[in-house]
């Protein structure tokens, strides 16, 4: 029983030629996997609903309708809260470029992009008020005041403790700026 997909010696079609599913530019793609600790924290939100719910459905066989919804409810929240988690960090197409934050989503197109560039910089440690040397993401916009906006840090949640994982993704951003960008 012969079997062709496993062997070398098929002939080579020029239908076999077809972009691969990842290959679409038109898509909204973050150029990096996400970090250790926004997948843990995610995580550990997601374990708490999973309890939220189930007490939820022991509160609806034991006691009031309303107060499970409240419950059920409170669950939704902490799922919602971890999805937006794992959805936040920047994303890129050929469309633009998107910084997704946990409450606000900027997008900005290619034309409006001046300049994508890693400095050196003091910056905030896990999004907290303490802030420590670093290197940042800067993105300059047009008609946007002289101070450039932070895209991703060294020390955010995708990358502390992954300096060469914020090169690649700074790296990559910065290609879809370069490729992209105005000329």
């Amino acid at each position: 029983m012969p079997l062709p997909f496993l062997t070398a010696d098929r002939v080579f079609e020029a239908t076999d030629d077809v972009p691969l599913p990842y290959d679409d530019r038109d898509r909204w793609r973050r150029p990096y996997r996400p970090g250790p600790w926004r997948v843990a924290v995610a995580a550990l939100a997601l374990l708490l609903a999973s309890f939220v719910l189930f007490a939820a459905v022991i509160i609806a066989v034991t006691a009031e309708l309303p107060s499970a919804a409240v419950v059920f409810a409170l669950a939704l929240l902490v799922i919602a809260a971890a999805l937006r988690l794992l959805r936040m960090g920047v994303w890129v197409s050929a469309r633009g470029l998107r910084h997704v934050g946990f409450l606000t989503t900027r997008t900005a197109s290619w034309e409006q992009v001046v300049s994508v560039r890693t400095v050196q910089q003091p910056v905030r440690w896990l999004a907290l008020p303490r802030t420590v040397q670093g290197q940042a993401l800067l993105l300059g916009r047009q008609g946007q005041d002289a101070t450039p906006t932070p895209l991703m840090t060294t020390h955010n949640a995708d990358f502390l403790g992954r300096a060469e994982a914020f090169d690649r993704a700074a790296d990559s951003v910065e290609a879809w700026a370069e490729e992209y960008g105005p000329r």
